[in-house]
């Protein structure tokens, strides 16, 4: 598309919507893309409405972890059976989950074969931004702090952890519980940031100061969450009054640490967020918020319908409102 673009001094979203059957380009520049394409061995004119229309029915939903936990594939099925209503494929698409300088975009993502993508569990700055300078409709689920919202190129729905953390803390301090940690990447993603200021807001409404050494927010590993908490947990001379965590996924590690040590949480208020049935040490058992990953499937699968069948709309960004859920 670029090559064809560059030939014809004109956009490569105006070669896409060409290429895709997309209204806003008039019949003479239909008619100079479709030469030039063929010109230069990319298409074949009797093959194309055929190309074009298998194209058209393909969605890729594209993830960096091929080992996504259940909240994930929760979602992505859901995205299945609801594209399926409306007679669209779903292509599940991997990237990897570390970023180098000589990685590429899978071919089917900018060979022509996908009419638009919804991105997943992707945190990487480069990777989004690779993502970002593809010509199709996006839809992305979260982002990173690092890289402005409307520099994504689609839309982006975020669910929303700023005011639900902020309540959540604030029934704490409200409590009687004065030292609070929180524990979370919050480079890892916007919506970790957004709870962990959620967090500070509940403080700072009520005049109090955070203790930072109760607090674990660097960067996480990939591969080493547990270690890192441990060896967090370890160095504390004394416990806070509780945790604040970005996940249940991490307060899970929390419980083990204590378990493991032979240590009694129970005098140690945990929260976490999602909802998570996953992890059966803490399921069921502590204050987290109800993300229903069932109608944020059907949601991301509507965007992207409608972001594929109304091209040249502005890009929109979205806060699902989940529920806390006390225990």
């Amino acid at each position: 598309m670029q090559d064809i673009a560059d030939c014809l001094a004109i956009s490569r979203i105006s070669v896409w919507k060409v290429l895709h059957d997309k209204p806003g380009v008039s019949l003479a520049l239909r008619d100079k893309v479709r030469e030039k394409a063929a010109e230069m061995g990319y298409i074949e004119t009797a093959a194309k409405s055929t190309s074009s229309e298998v194209s058209n029915r393909t969605v890729a939903v594209v993830v960096s972890r091929p080992e996504s936990s259940t909240f994930w594939m929760q979602i992505i099925h859901q995205i299945a059976k609801e594209l399926s209503l409306s007679d669209i494929n779903l292509m599940y698409t991997y990237m990897p989950t570390q970023y180098r300088e000589d990685d590429a975009l899978p071919p089917a993502l900018s060979g022509g074969s996908v009419a638009g993508l919804i991105v997943l569990n992707i945190y990487s700055e480069q990777q989004l931004k690779m993502l970002a300078k593809l010509p199709l409709p996006k839809v992305f689920l979260d982002s990173v702090p690092s890289l402005r919202l409307d520099r994504l190129g689609g839309d982006v729905v975020l669910i929303e952890g700023r005011s639900c953390v902020r309540e959540i803390t604030g029934r704490l301090l409200d409590g009687g519980a004065r030292s609070l940690g929180f524990i979370g990447d919050i480079q890892y993603a916007q919506t970790n940031m957004d709870r962990y200021l959620g967090f500070v807001d509940a403080f700072s409404i009520r005049g109090l100061n955070i203790n930072d050494s109760f607090c674990l927010t660097e960067r996480f590993r990939l591969d080493t969450h547990y270690g890192q908490i441990k060896e967090f947990l370890s160095s504390l001379s004394v416990m806070p009054d509780g945790f604040v965590c970005a996940s249940d996924y991490i307060a899970h590690f929390v419980e083990r640490y204590f378990s493991e040590n032979g240590l009694d949480l129970s005098n140690v208020l945990l929260t976490g967020f999602d909802n998570s049935f996953e992890y059966p040490n803490v399921a069921g058992n502590i204050t987290t918020v109800d993300v229903q990953t069932q109608s944020m499937g059907e949601r991301l699968a509507n965007k992207i319908m409608f972001a594929m069948n109304h091209p040249g709309l502005p890009n929109e960004v979205s806060y699902v409102l989940p529920e806390v859920v006390y225990r």
